[in-house]
């Protein structure tokens, strides 16, 4: 073979290597995933994708401000007792979310602007608002992703306090009606051995314990709007996350199921999917309600 049919034959194996894969071989390495290592893989591609989409969105923004348009109420103020909307310009840099642009409206032109927020990680869940039309979280949401003007809004469905804070005392409780903690009698006698948990049970019910206790969920559910006994998306997820682990007592998951086995329960849930598609940790919560009906079903049935 020649020098330059070997250099030929190198270079189209190397053109080989960089090919993508083919579907099929795709589909196999997909296949060959865990869970836990296609979830990575999931988040990982989204990543990306969101990074690319900022990157767009900065390469066409020309102006220098975003836009804000801020709901105000006050009912200790007179003069502030009839909601309106604020205005603000405030300006722009890489990576402002909205919570950012909310505290610099704020600080820097109405010190009395009032938004509920904390840890600024998307992990307190104190920040969820309704931008745009979707209960979001301001400190997870890029302006970039937003038409302008960014209309802020409180959450839906809940007492306004005061502009952008709601009263979250009802969906406290309606959480804690479900007793959200584990139940067990079954401890080791060791106390320095953990309460062993199977990994295929971990992940039945990882997704659940990302609950942020939020609240967007309950403010985007047309059943809970029109009916305040009603316990909730949020409340039956969490309640779904100790029924199903496999640590928690019979007697205690019987009696949780009882629980959400009620008129203002499970039951009431229509299937509607709003709770699923606003929850920002992308929790199934549809899906973990129509078991928790699956389960109360499959205990009521008598075979004699």
């Amino acid at each position: 073979m020649s020098q330059q049919e070997a250099e030929q034959s190198e270079g189209e194996g190397q053109m080989r290597a960089e090919e993508p894969m083919e579907d099929t071989q795709a589909e196999e390495f997909r296949a060959s995933q865990s869970p836990q290592e296609r979830r990575m893989a999931e988040k990982r591609q989204r990543r990306r994708e969101q990074r690319e989409a900022e990157i767009r969105a900065e390469e066409e923004t020309s102006a220098d401000t975003v836009h804000l348009k801020v709901f105000r109420y006050d009912p200790d103020v007179p003069e502030k007792q009839k909601p309106r909307f604020d205005h603000f310009h405030v300006p722009y840099e890489r990576g402002l979310t909205v919570l950012d642009a909310l505290l610099y409206a704020r600080d820097e032109f109405d010190s009395t602007l009032t938004v509920r927020h904390s840890c600024r990680q998307a992990i307190c869940g104190s920040d969820a608002v309704f931008i745009n039309g979707r209960q979001q979280l301001a400190c997870k949401t890029q302006v970039t992703e937003l038409d302008e003007p960014i209309q802020v809004e409180p959450l839906p469905h809940q007492e306004v306090i005061k502009d952008l804070v709601v009263d979250m005392e009802h969906f406290y409780d309606q959480m804690h009606a479900i007793e959200p903690f584990l139940q067990t009698d079954s401890l080791p006698d060791d106390e320095l051995v953990e309460q062993r948990q199977s990994r295929e049970n971990r992940e039945e019910i990882k997704m659940a314990t990302r609950c942020i206790w939020c609240g967007a969920c309950m403010s985007s559910c047309n059943i809970a709007a029109g009916d305040n006994q009603y316990l909730g998306p949020a409340a039956i997820s969490t309640a779904y996350r100790f029924a199903m682990d496999e640590r928690e007592d019979e007697a205690a998951t019987e009696h949780r199921i009882n629980l959400m086995d009620q008129e203002h329960g499970v039951w009431r849930c229509q299937t509607q999917f709003s709770c699923t598609e606003v929850c920002p940790k992308d929790i199934p919560l549809t899906q973990h309600i129509q078991e928790l009906k699956r389960e109360a079903v499959k205990r009521n049935l008598k075979f004699w």
